[in-house]
């Protein structure tokens, strides 16, 4: 059995799709959380330079997807076929293509509650129609049962309900598929035990 170390901040974030499929997958790792106050004598120490990583048997893995993407397909989860497979990174990365619009460290207040105002209202209906287009009347994204996309549709999904609760409230059938997500034994546990965070 390897070994896993996934380091990130205390947040949900960029690293919160890892720890959804390590839940589900049951395997065992160290979830490393450090404070952004450590993060400047740390940041030099790590590849690239940006966190994620995860380090398998020592070997280190950066990016967020990729890092994601490999457990998905060590635990089952990325699709059963090539197709599916690429389905499921089509999903993650339409919606990851989405998140990435967000401001998310900037500091001063006004101007980043104006442009997350600008994006839930002007771009989110866009992604959220084609999201439940795409979704249709199956219980899952991609496939006849869950993969990692619809791990990150609810992991980021949280995140857009949280700035605005009313999002997808025109979409049930997104909403329903968080639902699901959220109702699987082990992400259920997952979801009551991880520390509670800002994001």
């Amino acid at each position: 059995m390897p070994q896993y170390k996934l380091t990130y901040f205390n947040l949900r974030g960029r690293a919160e799709i890892s720890r959804y499929l390590f839940a589900y997958s049951g395997k065992e790792y160290e979830d490393h959380r450090i404070e952004a106050a450590e993060w400047p004598k740390i940041k030099p120490t790590i590849p690239f330079h940006k966190i994620p990583i995860l380090e398998v048997d020592g070997v280190i893995i950066h990016q967020s997807l990729a890092i994601a993407r490999y457990l998905a397909r060590e635990s089952g989860l990325a699709g059963h076929t090539p197709v599916e497979q690429a389905l499921a990174d089509a999903i993650v990365d339409t919606i990851d293509d989405f998140m990435t619009l967000f401001p998310w460290a900037e500091k001063n207040q006004d101007v980043r509650k104006q442009a997350f105002d600008d994006i839930l209202t002007n771009k989110a209906p866009e992604l959220l129609r084609d999201l439940d287009t795409f979704l249709g009347d199956n219980n899952w994204l991609v496939g006849k049962s869950v993969t990692w996309a619809d791990f990150y549709w609810d992991v980021c999904s949280t995140t857009l309900l949280s700035c605005k609760p009313d999002l997808a409230d025109k979409y049930p059938r997104l909403l329903a598929l968080r639902d699901r997500v959220q109702a699987l034994p082990a992400i259920a546990a997952w979801i009551q035990k991880r520390p509670k965070t800002i994001m």
